[in-house]
C-alpha cells in the first residue's frame, strides 16, 4: 500500500483488532471486563448492510482475489484472512480515496492454489458503528497453467521502457506500478499519479511482431474518476494508429489491427481525468520472423 493509505492503514487495523474479540451482536467490554454502559457501541452483523453473499471472486495467478461488496451505508472496509481461524493476514479497500463509502473491493493476495481459507468482513460507519460478518471459508482454484499470449508480458519477454508516472511514486513491481498492466491479473492495475489526458506507458516486445489485436482495460475510481475513454498506439515512435474507443471500464476491450512494430507506446487521450491508467494491456500476434 502506498504512503497515501497509510492512516486509513492504521485505523482499520485498530477496527480489525477490535472485532476480534467481541462477536456480532455484543457490546464492547471495560479493562476489568464488565460490561460498558448502556451508550457503548455494539458490534453489529454485516448483514445489516450486506444485501447477499459475501463471495471471494477473480482468482489469478499471481496470488490474488478480490471481493466485490456493496453496502447500504458508508463504511471503511477491511478484510482479515487466513488458513486457519485465526487469520493472519488483513488487506484493506483498494480505493484510493480512503475514509468510508459503499462500493468496496479489498484485495486478498499472496494466496496458494487448492487451499482453503478462513475469512471475515468488517467495517465502521461514520457514526462509529462496527459491522462484522460470520468467519467464512473460500478455497482457492488449482494454478493455470496456461502460457500467455500477450506480447507485451514481461513472461515472453517484453520490457516497459518508460511511462507517465505511477501513483505514490511506485515502482514498476509495486502496488499501482507500470508492470501491473501487463501481467495478466483483473485484480491489480497500474495507475498515473492524476495526469489525467496526459498518462502514457511504452513497453518494448521481445522482437519485432505483426501486431493483429490490442486489449485495453481500463482503471476506474468509485467516484467515476481515471475512466479512459479513447487511446492511441504509436509503432516504433513513427505512426500512431487510433484512436480507439472503451465503452466501460467493466471488462477489456479488444480492437483489430495491422501494423508491424517493436515498440507500442499507449496514450490515454480521452478521460475522466485523476489517476488514470489500465488494469490490463495486451499485444497480440506473431512475431516477425
Amino acid at each position: 500500500m502506498s504512503r497515501k493509505t497509510a492512516p486509513l492503514f492504521i485505523s482499520i487495523a485498530l477496527i480489525a483488532a477490535i472485532a476480534l474479540i467481541a462477536a456480532p451482536g455484543s457490546r464492547l467490554m471495560a479493562q476489568d471486563g464488565t460490561p460498558e454502559s448502556d451508550d457503548a457501541i455494539a458490534l453489529h452483523p454485516i448483514s445489516e448492510i450486506v444485501d447477499g453473499d459475501l463471495n471471494i471472486t477473480d482468482f489469478a495467478n499471481d496470488g490474488t482475489a478480490r471481493l466485490p461488496l456493496t453496502t447500504s451505508v458508508p463504511v471503511a472496509c477491511t478484510l482479515v484472512y487466513g488458513t486457519t481461524p485465526a487469520f493472519g493476514s488483513l488487506t484493506l479497500d483498494q480505493d484510493m480515496a480512503g475514509g468510508s463509502h459503499s462500493d468496496h473491493n479489498p484485495l486478498l493476495s499472496g494466496l496458494e492454489p487448492e487451499t482453503t481459507y478462513y475469512f471475515r468482513v468488517q467495517g465502521v460507519d461514520n457514526a462509529g458503528n462496527i459491522y462484522v460478518s460470520d468467519v467464512m471459508t473460500f478455497t482457492t482454484p488449482p494454478q493455470d497453467d496456461t502460457p500467455t499470449t500477450n506480447l507485451a508480458s514481461p513472461g515472453l519477454g517484453a520490457q516497459i521502457t518508460g511511462y507517465s508516472s505511477a501513483y505514490g511514486d511506485a515502482a514498476p513491481d509495486e502496488t499501482w506500478g507500470a508492470a501491473s498492466a501487463f501481467d495478466d491479473s483483473p485484480n491489480t492495475a497500474w495507475s498515473s499519479d492524476g495526469d489525467g489526458n496526459d498518462a502514457w506507458i511504452e513497453v518494448e516486445l521481445a522482437q519485432r511482431s505483426h501486431v493483429t489485436r490490442l486489449a485495453f482495460w481500463s482503471r476506474i475510481m468509485n467516484d467515476g474518476t481515471s475512466q479512459v475513454f479513447e487511446f492511441t498506439v504509436t509503432a516504433d515512435g513513427k505512426e500512431t494508429y487510433g484512436p480507439y474507443t472503451l465503452p466501460d471500464a467493466d471488462a477489456g476491450h479488444a480492437f483489430e489491427v495491422d501494423f508491424e512494430a517493436t515498440t507500442l507506446r499507449f496514450d490515454l487521450i480521452d478521460t475522466s481525468g485523476g489517476n488514470t491508467g489500465a488494469v490490463e494491456i495486451g499485444v497480440y500476434g506473431d512475431p516477425v520472423e
